[in-house]
Protein backbone atom coordinates (compact mmCIF):
# COMPACT_ATOMS: atom_id res chain seq x y z
CA UNK A 1 0.00 0.00 0.00
CA UNK A 2 1.41 3.36 -1.04
CA UNK A 3 2.72 5.92 1.40
CA UNK A 4 0.79 9.07 0.44
CA UNK A 5 2.70 12.34 0.91
CA UNK A 6 1.05 15.74 0.59
CA UNK A 7 3.48 18.47 -0.54
CA UNK A 8 2.08 21.69 0.84
CA UNK A 9 2.82 25.31 1.63
CA UNK A 10 0.23 28.07 1.65
CA UNK A 11 2.83 30.49 0.28
CA UNK A 12 3.41 30.43 -3.48
CA UNK A 13 6.78 30.44 -5.19
CA UNK A 14 8.60 28.32 -2.63
CA UNK A 15 9.52 25.40 -4.89
CA UNK A 16 6.56 23.23 -3.95
CA UNK A 17 5.81 21.85 -7.40
CA UNK A 18 9.51 21.63 -8.25
CA UNK A 19 10.05 19.51 -5.15
CA UNK A 20 7.03 17.27 -5.72
CA UNK A 21 7.92 16.62 -9.37
CA UNK A 22 11.65 16.13 -9.00
CA UNK A 23 11.58 14.11 -5.80
CA UNK A 24 9.01 11.82 -7.43
CA UNK A 25 11.22 11.48 -10.52
CA UNK A 26 14.32 10.52 -8.54
CA UNK A 27 12.37 8.01 -6.45
CA UNK A 28 11.17 6.43 -9.70
CA UNK A 29 14.77 6.42 -10.91
CA UNK A 30 15.64 4.52 -7.72
CA UNK A 31 13.21 1.79 -8.75
CA UNK A 32 10.07 2.89 -6.92
CA UNK A 33 6.60 3.07 -8.45
CA UNK A 34 5.37 6.63 -7.96
CA UNK A 35 2.17 8.53 -8.75
CA UNK A 36 2.15 12.32 -8.75
CA UNK A 37 -1.28 13.89 -8.21
CA UNK A 38 -1.53 17.46 -9.50
CA UNK A 39 -4.10 19.05 -7.20
CA UNK A 40 -3.19 22.63 -8.12
CA UNK A 41 -5.51 24.39 -10.62
CA UNK A 42 -2.42 26.13 -12.04
CA UNK A 43 -1.41 22.66 -13.32
CA UNK A 44 2.32 23.37 -13.11
CA UNK A 45 3.18 19.77 -12.22
CA UNK A 46 1.15 18.59 -15.21
CA UNK A 47 2.97 20.85 -17.67
CA UNK A 48 6.29 20.11 -15.94
CA UNK A 49 5.70 16.44 -16.65
CA UNK A 50 5.24 17.15 -20.35
CA UNK A 51 1.43 17.27 -20.61
CA UNK A 52 -0.69 20.14 -21.96
CA UNK A 53 -3.38 20.65 -19.32
CA UNK A 54 -5.42 22.81 -21.70
CA UNK A 55 -6.01 19.95 -24.13
CA UNK A 56 -6.56 17.11 -21.66
CA UNK A 57 -10.19 15.93 -21.70
CA UNK A 58 -10.20 14.93 -18.02
CA UNK A 59 -8.02 14.79 -14.93
CA UNK A 60 -8.03 14.96 -11.16
CA UNK A 61 -11.29 16.92 -11.06
CA UNK A 62 -13.15 13.97 -12.60
CA UNK A 63 -11.49 11.70 -10.04
CA UNK A 64 -12.71 13.94 -7.22
CA UNK A 65 -16.33 13.95 -8.36
CA UNK A 66 -16.24 10.26 -9.28
CA UNK A 67 -17.31 10.62 -12.90
CA UNK A 68 -14.33 8.61 -14.21
CA UNK A 69 -12.30 5.67 -12.97
CA UNK A 70 -9.06 7.12 -11.61
CA UNK A 71 -7.04 4.49 -13.51
CA UNK A 72 -8.34 5.89 -16.79
CA UNK A 73 -7.12 9.39 -15.87
CA UNK A 74 -3.49 8.54 -15.08
CA UNK A 75 -0.77 9.26 -17.66
CA UNK A 76 2.75 7.94 -18.13
CA UNK A 77 5.75 10.28 -18.03
CA UNK A 78 9.18 10.05 -19.62
CA UNK A 79 10.42 8.30 -16.47
CA UNK A 80 9.75 4.60 -16.04
CA UNK A 81 7.95 4.13 -12.76
CA UNK A 82 6.55 7.67 -12.57
CA UNK A 83 2.95 8.42 -13.55
CA UNK A 84 0.81 11.51 -13.12
CA UNK A 85 -2.83 12.25 -12.41
CA UNK A 86 -3.02 15.64 -14.17
CA UNK A 87 -4.89 18.82 -13.37
CA UNK A 88 -7.13 20.43 -15.98
CA UNK A 89 -8.95 23.73 -16.19
CA UNK A 90 -12.02 22.12 -14.63
CA UNK A 91 -10.24 21.90 -11.26
CA UNK A 92 -10.46 25.67 -10.74
CA UNK A 93 -14.14 25.47 -9.82
CA UNK A 94 -13.87 22.40 -7.62
CA UNK A 95 -13.47 24.25 -4.32
CA UNK A 96 -16.77 26.06 -4.87
CA UNK A 97 -18.58 22.91 -5.99
CA UNK A 98 -17.38 20.90 -3.00
CA UNK A 99 -18.42 23.40 -0.33
CA UNK A 100 -21.89 21.95 0.27
CA UNK A 101 -21.07 18.30 -0.42
CA UNK A 102 -21.20 15.66 2.30
CA UNK A 103 -17.74 14.63 3.56
CA UNK A 104 -16.29 17.20 1.20
CA UNK A 105 -12.77 16.87 2.65
CA UNK A 106 -12.62 13.15 1.82
CA UNK A 107 -13.20 13.12 -1.95
CA UNK A 108 -9.55 12.63 -2.91
CA UNK A 109 -8.91 10.06 -0.19
CA UNK A 110 -11.78 7.95 -1.49
CA UNK A 111 -10.68 8.33 -5.13
CA UNK A 112 -7.13 7.17 -4.37
CA UNK A 113 -8.33 3.96 -2.73
CA UNK A 114 -8.72 2.45 -6.21
CA UNK A 115 -5.01 2.75 -7.03
CA UNK A 116 -3.31 2.88 -3.65
CA UNK A 117 -1.97 -0.65 -3.95
CA UNK A 118 -0.44 0.07 -7.37
CA UNK A 119 2.35 2.35 -6.10
CA UNK A 120 5.07 2.65 -3.49
CA UNK A 121 4.53 6.40 -3.14
CA UNK A 122 1.82 8.86 -4.08
CA UNK A 123 2.76 12.55 -3.98
CA UNK A 124 0.06 15.22 -3.92
CA UNK A 125 1.04 18.67 -5.21
CA UNK A 126 -1.34 21.08 -3.50
CA UNK A 127 -2.31 24.65 -4.46
CA UNK A 128 -0.61 27.51 -2.56
CA UNK A 129 -3.56 28.03 -0.22
CA UNK A 130 -5.33 26.32 2.66
CA UNK A 131 -8.75 26.00 1.03
CA UNK A 132 -11.02 23.06 0.31
CA UNK A 133 -8.79 21.50 -2.35
CA UNK A 134 -5.76 21.53 -0.05
CA UNK A 135 -7.87 20.07 2.76
CA UNK A 136 -8.62 17.17 0.43
CA UNK A 137 -4.90 16.82 -0.18
CA UNK A 138 -4.15 16.74 3.54
CA UNK A 139 -6.94 14.33 4.50
CA UNK A 140 -5.89 11.94 1.70
CA UNK A 141 -2.30 11.86 2.94
CA UNK A 142 -0.38 9.85 5.50
CA UNK A 143 2.38 12.46 5.78
CA UNK A 144 3.07 16.10 4.98
CA UNK A 145 6.22 17.38 3.25
CA UNK A 146 6.74 21.15 3.42
CA UNK A 147 9.06 23.02 1.03
CA UNK A 148 10.37 26.14 2.77
CA UNK A 149 12.14 28.92 0.90
CA UNK A 150 15.31 30.20 2.54
CA UNK A 151 13.94 33.68 3.22
CA UNK A 152 13.14 35.97 6.14
CA UNK A 153 9.48 34.98 6.67
CA UNK A 154 10.07 31.24 6.40
CA UNK A 155 9.73 30.51 10.12
CA UNK A 156 6.47 32.37 10.45
CA UNK A 157 4.98 30.61 7.45
CA UNK A 158 6.11 27.20 8.64
CA UNK A 159 4.60 27.78 12.08
CA UNK A 160 1.25 28.75 10.55
CA UNK A 161 1.24 25.71 8.31
CA UNK A 162 2.06 23.34 11.17
CA UNK A 163 -0.84 24.85 13.12
CA UNK A 164 -3.15 24.07 10.19
CA UNK A 165 -1.83 20.53 10.00
CA UNK A 166 -2.54 20.14 13.72
CA UNK A 167 -6.12 21.33 13.17
CA UNK A 168 -6.57 18.78 10.38
CA UNK A 169 -5.10 16.11 12.64
CA UNK A 170 -7.41 17.05 15.52
CA UNK A 171 -10.59 17.26 13.46
CA UNK A 172 -10.27 15.19 10.28
CA UNK A 173 -7.20 12.91 10.13
CA UNK A 174 -5.71 11.92 13.51
CA UNK A 175 -2.97 9.82 11.89
CA UNK A 176 -1.58 12.65 9.72
CA UNK A 177 2.18 12.93 10.26
CA UNK A 178 4.60 15.73 9.48
CA UNK A 179 7.45 14.05 7.62
CA UNK A 180 9.49 17.24 7.53
CA UNK A 181 10.43 20.41 5.71
CA UNK A 182 12.74 20.80 2.72
CA UNK A 183 14.71 24.03 2.40
CA UNK A 184 14.56 25.35 -1.17
CA UNK A 185 16.12 28.20 -3.18
CA UNK A 186 19.11 28.26 -0.86
CA UNK A 187 21.90 30.64 -1.83
CA UNK A 188 25.10 29.88 0.05
CA UNK A 189 26.55 33.25 -0.96
CA UNK A 190 24.04 35.23 1.10
CA UNK A 191 24.18 35.75 4.85
CA UNK A 192 20.36 35.70 5.02
CA UNK A 193 20.08 32.18 3.59
CA UNK A 194 22.60 30.89 6.12
CA UNK A 195 20.81 32.62 9.01
CA UNK A 196 17.42 31.22 7.97
CA UNK A 197 18.91 27.74 7.66
CA UNK A 198 20.36 27.97 11.17
CA UNK A 199 17.08 29.27 12.60
CA UNK A 200 15.04 26.51 10.96
CA UNK A 201 17.35 23.82 12.30
CA UNK A 202 17.19 25.40 15.76
CA UNK A 203 13.40 25.58 15.95
CA UNK A 204 12.60 22.35 14.10
CA UNK A 205 15.62 20.08 14.63
CA UNK A 206 13.79 16.84 13.85
CA UNK A 207 11.62 18.14 11.03
CA UNK A 208 14.15 19.52 8.52
CA UNK A 209 15.68 17.40 5.79
CA UNK A 210 19.45 17.80 5.69
CA UNK A 211 19.43 17.84 1.89
CA UNK A 212 19.13 21.49 0.84
CA UNK A 213 17.87 22.54 -2.59
CA UNK A 214 19.94 25.41 -4.07
CA UNK A 215 18.69 28.30 -6.12
CA UNK A 216 19.29 27.10 -9.69
CA UNK A 217 18.68 28.45 -13.18
CA UNK A 218 18.50 24.91 -14.58
CA UNK A 219 15.78 23.96 -12.09
CA UNK A 220 13.80 27.03 -13.16
CA UNK A 221 14.26 26.24 -16.86
CA UNK A 222 13.27 22.57 -16.83
CA UNK A 223 9.46 22.99 -16.56
CA UNK A 224 9.33 25.20 -19.67
CA UNK A 225 10.60 22.18 -21.61
CA UNK A 226 8.07 19.87 -19.99
CA UNK A 227 10.80 18.00 -18.15
CA UNK A 228 11.99 17.21 -14.66
CA UNK A 229 15.54 18.23 -13.81
CA UNK A 230 16.46 14.55 -14.17
CA UNK A 231 15.27 14.60 -17.78
CA UNK A 232 16.55 18.10 -18.54
CA UNK A 233 20.02 18.26 -16.98
CA UNK A 234 20.82 15.25 -14.77
CA UNK A 235 24.35 16.49 -14.04
CA UNK A 236 23.30 19.94 -12.77
CA UNK A 237 23.61 20.97 -9.14
CA UNK A 238 19.81 21.04 -8.87
CA UNK A 239 19.60 17.44 -10.07
CA UNK A 240 22.30 16.36 -7.61
CA UNK A 241 20.43 18.08 -4.79
CA UNK A 242 17.16 16.28 -5.55
CA UNK A 243 19.02 13.00 -5.90
CA UNK A 244 20.44 13.53 -2.40
CA UNK A 245 16.97 14.41 -1.13
CA UNK A 246 15.54 11.21 -2.64
CA UNK A 247 18.25 9.15 -0.93
CA UNK A 248 17.61 10.86 2.41
CA UNK A 249 13.87 10.33 1.91
CA UNK A 250 14.41 6.61 1.32
CA UNK A 251 16.70 6.36 4.33
CA UNK A 252 13.95 7.80 6.49
CA UNK A 253 11.55 5.31 4.94
CA UNK A 254 13.94 2.46 5.56
CA UNK A 255 13.91 1.63 1.86
CA UNK A 256 17.28 2.81 0.56
CA UNK A 257 18.27 1.00 -2.63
Amino acid sequence: MAHIISVVNQKGGVGKTTTALNLAAFLAEAGKFVLLVDLDPQANATSGAGLDHKTLPAGVYEALIGSHSIRNLIHKTEHDGLKILPATQALAGASVELVNADEREHFLRKALLEVRNDYDYIFIDNPPSLGMITLNGLVAADSVLIPVQAEYYALEGLSQLLNTVNLVRDNLKPSLDVMGAVITMYDSRTKLSKEVLEELYRYFPDKIFRSVIPRSVRLAEAPSFGKTILGYDPKSKGARAYERLAREFLMREGGLV
